[in-house]
């Protein structure tokens, strides 16, 4: 019988690792739980480690960033593109436009809603210390759309990809688990993956990944009861709260339960035509001609000064900017980077890393950058124009308001399209949180590809659940900062996944070594790092081959 449509509790109980299941739960709920019942307390020590990290070791996070987009540019243009992801003869189990669907969906669309309208307006009111405009003034409105580009452009997608294709590379060509411990498998061999001594690694992922989880989840819940509250004056307690959260946790949690065919495929389909609509609408009845001139400079900004704000720390000053924003996103991107891992593990198997490259890096930013350039844009345009005080109803009401008031200024039958605008809201929520979910599932089971649906049931549930404590006790905040912290080990995870591919790709196709293999009985000790190193004895010369 298969797992996909099996909710026997035997096959649950067969599946799943129980240190990682059990554990991952039970250190997650201990420390939601810890959060939620002192949310001052835990802010206050949160925010000391983050500060640490930020001014102390913000680098670490910029550095694991860039080099993921580096290779990840080398891979898409490089021989090494042209590796599949399964046999020879297998083809893609999706169409690409699904493909594509289903990445942009399950990777930042949450965040698309929430900040779309709002970052650029941020940047707007406070400036920014790598440009040297005034805040609030026309000339910085480019600038702010172009910093808008970097935190939502190719830097997030190259962190997912990176672990993706490593994880999608040793389950399709050399049968790992999927798992987010298969990482380690250029250096230890996928025989040694079932070890004791990784499943800690798998562990750690669980507790990352449902702390990210929860953040998206608690951003759209408040963003939609600030929509209710603005368009139809609902308000709700903290039973309405809890109530609206456990509505939405059903949502997600039936999508996964369905898999991704019947499931996340079709709500992700009906996303994209929606957020295109949406996108297309604000576009033409917006300030288009403003639009197509400050996304045409913020572009080439963005273009031009890509490295220097990638590796930008504001060294002679204040580094609270930097940390606040920069740090934060790509915390936040890494601890979303195992789950999206593995859902491009689930979804890729026939394709090419080139093809999956693409549709990441470049499939993605063709659909983030022109929402962000409209969507941002408009916002700076009803603000500078004097059409609409938004930025004083975005400090007043929160950044998750800017939306509603932005489709009413600017579109006739502006109450429809911002009701439309709440629907994709809940819908990317949705696809977002129910990919996360089936990864979740996978990776603490047994690697297997069609986990059961009691394992996504339970892992949904116990995300709604920790996120609606998080909300009525004020602990987001807090668990915001604790994101952070535990992002930090997933950019050393970035550092592994590159040597290991490079080390690994290396032997297939030599192209950034000069060395080449000899096809000899001596390449079967060589398929780790460390069997690669161990060949580098003493007394080793480069033959004139080399």
């Amino acid at each position: 019988m298969s797992t996909e449509s099996s909710g026997a509790g035997g096959s649950f109980r067969e599946k799943i690792d129980p240190f990682v299941f059990v554990g991952g739960a039970v250190v997650t709920i201990v420390a939601i739980l810890y959060i939620a019942a002192r949310p001052d307390a835990a802010a206050t020590q949160l925010t000391a480690i983050n500060t640490f990290l930020w001014s102390e070791l913000g680098w670490v996070f910029l550095w694991a960033m860039f080099l993921a987009v580096a290779f990840c540019l080398w891979l898409l243009v490089g021989p090494w593109g042209s590796i599949k992801l399964g046999g020879p003869d297998e083809e893609p189990e999706f169409s690409y436009f699904s493909f594509l669907a289903m990445l942009f969906s399950a990777g930042l669309s949450t965040g698309l809603v929430f900040y779309g309208p709002a970052e650029a307006l941020y940047h707007y009111s406070s400036g920014m210390p790598f440009f040297d405009s005034t805040a609030e003034s026309a000339a910085i409105a480019p600038d702010a759309v172009q910093y808008t580009m970097l935190h939502w452009g190719i830097s997030p997608w190259s962190a997912y990809l990176l672990v993706g294709v490593t994880i999608a590379y040793y389950v399709h060509r050399k049968g790992a688990p999927i798992k987010p411990s298969t990482v380690f498998a250029p250096f230890i061999g996928v025989e040694n993956l079932d070890k004791n001594w990784v499943k800690p690694l798998d562990l750690l992922m669980v507790v990352v990944s449902v702390g990210g989880v929860a953040v998206s989840l608690g951003f759209v819940v408040t963003q939609f009861l600030t929509g209710m509250s603005y368009n139809y004056g609902v308000e709700v307690g903290d039973l309405g709260t809890i109530l609206v959260t456990v509505g939405l946790t059903v949502g997600f949690t039936a999508s996964a339960a369905l898999g991704v065919k019947r499931g996340i495929r079709r709500v992700s389909t009906f996303n994209m035509y929606l957020f295109l609509t949406l996108l297309a609408v604000a576009f033409v009845f917006g300030p288009t001609s403003y639009l197509l001139t400050t996304g045409t400079e913020a572009l080439g900004g963005y273009v031009d000064d890509f490295v220097g704000m990638s590796l930008y720390m504001n060294a002679a000053g204040d580094v609270s900017w930097v940390g606040s924003w920069t740090v934060f996103y790509w915390a936040w991107w890494f601890s979303f980077a195992p789950m999206i891992g593995i859902f491009i593990t689930r979804i890729c198997r026939g394709r090419t890393i080139r093809q999956v490259v693409f549709a990441g890096l470049i499939g993605t930013t063709a659909a983030t950058f022109p929402w962000f350039i409209v969507m941002g844009g408009s916002s700076l345009w009803v603000q500078t124009s004097g059409t609409l005080d938004i930025l004083s109803i975005v400090f007043e009401q929160g950044r998750a308001v800017a939306g509603f008031p932005l489709f009413e200024a600017l579109i006739p039958l502006g109450g429809v399209f911002s009701a439309a605008y709440l629907l994709l809201v809940l819908t990317f929520l949705i696809t977002t949180v129910d990919s996360t979910t089936l990864s979740l599932a996978m990776f603490t089971t047994d690697g297997s590809e069609n986990p059961s649906t009691i394992n996504r049931v339970t892992w949904g549930a116990l995300v709604g659940l920790l996120t609606s404590l998080l909300l009525v006790s004020g602990g987001l905040p807090a668990l915001k900062d604790l994101v952070v912290l535990l992002g930090f080990p997933i950019a050393l995870v970035l550092g592994l996944c590159i040597v290991g591919l490079v080390t690994e790709f290396e032997q297939l196709d030599p192209v950034l070594l000069t060395e080449r293999y000899d096809d000899t009985d001596e390449d079967a000790d060589r398929q780790t790092v460390a069997g690669y190193l161990s060949d580098r004895r003493p007394g080793w010369t480069r033959s004139a081959d080399d």
